[in-house]
């Protein structure tokens, strides 16, 4: 089993031949060929030896009694004496002066020194606090964190490299003095002793220790009450009447950590064209909650902040007709409660940072390397909010960031839940084909009118349609702020958010694509979905998720399961967003599915890459009942394209009718009504052409997906579903050869009304 590898990459120059690490089962090789001949010093060296050594005597007395991690009895102090690419935030001696002042201040210690600590227990958390969380180790992918680099990072925004304690830092400007750089908000750069080149990384001296706090958003929410600060005080309080701040208390899975330090889990083997499927080695839990600040419940209620009561908004949401079919009781506890389902419609169990709000990487028009934040056609994901299971949409295209031009240029701008705009799809009335624009995908500037479904209107509400969407906002008036804690964010709203008749309809109209990776909570709250770099651990591209732990909690795997995740980072996939899960072996799974908006006939559909040799063959089971799923339709060949069929033993012509790849292109130079036959004719063979939405391979420029014979997907379900049950699909391998693929990317759910609509038919997007 591979674990950090940081841990054992001690040097023989310390005279120690080699370092025995306490995991069962697991063993490292010292590299001991690697000698010092530069000029250079280590970082140890230089912190110990250097020019300005008598700054940092407190720190190195620190770096030599710190071990690397809970299971390791190698010191930071050995670590920074060998070769790899770290970078040291190291705090100079005045720095742990402070802090320990602080820490005084606080109660924590009993005077300002070491001498005021009381447990050794407490001593050593302290020690670690400052040690582990000012080194980042980048040596597996051979990183490290120059000024150039640091300067040119946005502000709050985390760099991708974790430090040792598995925290991510940001850097912050001083707004009036742009030279001043304070990492973490507080821990300042030196002007001078920075960018310190050594043999194995960079030193920058700080002016502060770097102690990223471990507040959860149940403690920030409870510090609000108690001191009545003005921000989401009114969210703090309907949380805790719901009694789902406990809930915001969890940190990360402890159980699964010892069992990876023990050996119990071990790394998947090497897959067949990939690389070996490293495990994660956390197993953290996130929360995201979109609030309402306590000034737009002000304005709404007409109460100072301090005097809004959980009554209050329980009253306001009934007399505006929300959550019409709840319980108006006073047990708030319960999922059927107005208030709850009003909460928990706020909250998601994963931590999406801004950067990951919605993903930008292949959609038509964009590349994630040169196009920035040039935003081209709609970017979007559904995700299931927590307590009564339910769709929340987040959204942001060209349009909506250029709404709001004192934002324009950050990740932020343009942030929508629930938005629906008319696009400009090539179909139904709103569509001009007069207009040269008309099938760009992009927003029209149009709306479509609420009808007759129960919408939601707040009482200082200005908005014309509820369809606009509710706003996101990165900062709020009275200090209601964007709060980005270790396992959670919250992000103020514009308006009230609520999961209206009306919302639920616009879902049921339209096409609902899910990235596969959006349906795992843990993908995103562990950094495993889709970086845009190779993992810092040193697995590259590729994790595993083994069968004797359930760490995706929403999947079930049978033994012979290999599950791998392939981030296709910078590698020119035909896949949406470019990643993939990959899965072979006697492969059985069964996933828990996302809920439908509202009850009607929907069809399930498979986005798949046929154009590999090695895709495999599976048996779709669905249903309601997770003990009982019933067989769906044949067994779905993942090797079949629309011009070939790409066998292992070779390549066959498909029996689709296309003989050319030109043939299977020029059909895009069909009429619409055309183009609508040919789809009738795929469907009726339960076969959908890929769609327009992604480009394929690097740059703009590329094929489009929808001209990539080999990209398809497959209606693999047609039913009747209902929001209020919950759904489960099963995949079950049904060829002898466990080293074919199966290959899932993205999944669509798809009401009868988009995809049998006489006058609007679905669009080729």
């Amino acid at each position: 089993m591979k674990y950090i590898a940081r841990i054992f990459r001690i040097q023989a120059i310390l005279a120690v031949a080699a370092i025995t690490g306490s995991l069962t089962s697991c063993k490292e090789e010292i590299d001991t060929e690697w000698t010092f001949t530069a000029k250079d010093p280590t970082i140890l060296e230089y912190l110990e030896e250097g020019e300005h050594a008598e700054n940092y005597t407190e720190y190195v007395q620190l770096l030599h009694v710190v071990p690397i991690s809970r299971k390791s009895t190698s010191t930071v102090a050995q670590l920074l004496s060998a070769r790899g690419h770290y970078t040291c935030f190291a705090p100079n001696n005045q720095a742990i002066y402070d802090y320990l002042s602080e820490l005084h201040q606080k109660g924590i210690i009993s005077e300002p020194s070491w001498n005021g600590f009381d447990t050794e227990e407490k001593l050593d958390s302290i020690r670690r606090v400052i040690v582990l969380n000012s080194v980042l180790d980048g040596t597996n992918n051979e990183t490290v964190l120059e000024m150039g680099d640091i300067i040119s990072q946005d502000d709050d925004q985390e760099f991708l490299l974790p430090n040792l304690n598995d925290r991510k830092l940001k850097k912050k400007k001083d707004a009036e003095n742009p030279d001043y750089i304070y990492m973490n908000g507080i821990a300042l750069i030196d002007l001078n002793n920075r960018d310190i080149k050594c043999l194995n990384g960079r030193i920058h001296e700080v002016h502060g220790v770097i102690a990223p706090t471990n507040d959860t958003m149940s403690d920030i929410f409870r510090e609000m009450i108690a001191e009545s600060q003005k921000g989401f005080s009114v969210m703090a309080k309907l949380i805790l009447a719901c009694g789902l701040d406990d809930t915001l208390t969890a940190t990360r899975d402890y159980v699964w950590e010892d069992m990876v330090l023990s050996g119990e889990v071990k790394d998947l083997p090497l897959h067949p064209t990939e690389q070996i499927g490293s495990i994660p080695l956390y197993r953290k839990y996130g929360f995201t909650i979109f609030a309402e600040p306590d000034a737009l419940w002000e304005r709404e209620i007409g109460k100072t902040y301090d005097q809004i009561t959980v009554e209050d908004i329980k009253t306001y949401l009934i007399d505006r007709g929300a959550y019409p079919n709840a319980k108006q009781d006073n047990d708030y506890t319960n999922e059927d409660n107005i208030i709850n389902q009003f909460v928990t419609y706020h909250m998601l169990p994963e931590k999406l940072t801004p950067g990951r709000l919605v993903i930008h990487y292949n959609e038509m028009g964009y590349y994630w390397k040169t196009s920035d934040l040039d935003y081209t056609i709609p970017v979007y994901e559904y995700y299931t909010t927590m307590g009564k299971r339910r769709l929340l949409k987040i959204y942001q295209s060209k349009e909506s960031a250029d709404e709001d031009p004192e934002r324009r240029g950050d990740n932020m701008d343009g942030i929508y839940l629930n938005r629906f705009p008319i696009l400009r799809n090539g179909r139904g009335e709103d569509n001009n084909p007069n207009d040269p624009n008309y099938n760009d995908y992009h927003e029209s500037g149009k709306f479509r009118e609420i009808g007759t479904a129960a919408g939601f209107r707040m009482k200082t509400d200005t908005r014309a349609n509820e369809n606009v969407g509710v706003k996101v906002r990165m900062e709020a008036e009275d200090e209601a702020k964007h709060q980005n804690l270790e396992y959670s964010c919250i992000y103020p709203l514009q308006e009230v958010l609520v999961y209206t008749e009306n919302v639920q309809n616009r879902m049921a109209g339209e096409r609902i694509r899910i990235d596969m990776a959006a349906m795992f909570p843990e993908m995103i709250n562990n950094d495993i979905r889709r970086p845009l770099a190779n993992y810092p651990d040193g697995s590259t591209q590729t994790k595993g998720f083994p069968v004797e732990y359930p760490y995706l909690e929403n999947v079930q795997m049978r033994d012979g399961t290999l599950f791998y995740y392939f981030t296709g980072h910078d590698r020119g996939w035909s896949n949406y967003q470019m990643d993939e899960f990959n899965i072979i072996g006697k492969y059985e799974f069964t996933m828990k599915l996302p809920p439908v908006p509202k009850k009607g006939h929907y069809e399930i559909r498979f986005g798949v890459s046929s154009g590999s040799s090695w895709r495999s063959m599976c048996q779709v089971y669905f249903g309601d009942n997770i003990n009982y799923l019933p067989a769906k339709d044949i067994p779905m060949d993942l090797r079949i394209g629309f011009v070939n069929h790409r066998f292992r033993n070779g390549t066959q012509t498909s029996n689709f009718g296309y003989a050319t790849a030109a043939e299977y292109k020029a059909e895009s130079n069909l009429t619409m009504e055309e183009q609508d036959e040919v789809t009738k004719s795929l469907r009726a063979r339960g076969f959908m052409k890929g769609p327009k939405y992604f480009h394929i391979g690097n740059g703009t420029t590329a094929d489009l997906g929808i001209q990539g014979e080999w990209v398809t997907r497959r209606i693999m379900v047609s039913e009747d579903m209902d929001p209020d049950k919950t759904y489960y699909i099963r995949f079950k391998n049904v060829l002898n050869d466990e080293q074919l693929q199966f290959f899932m990317d993205y999944f669509e759910f798809v009401s009868k009304d988009v995809y049998d609509n006489p006058v609007e038919p679905e669009d080729i997007w």
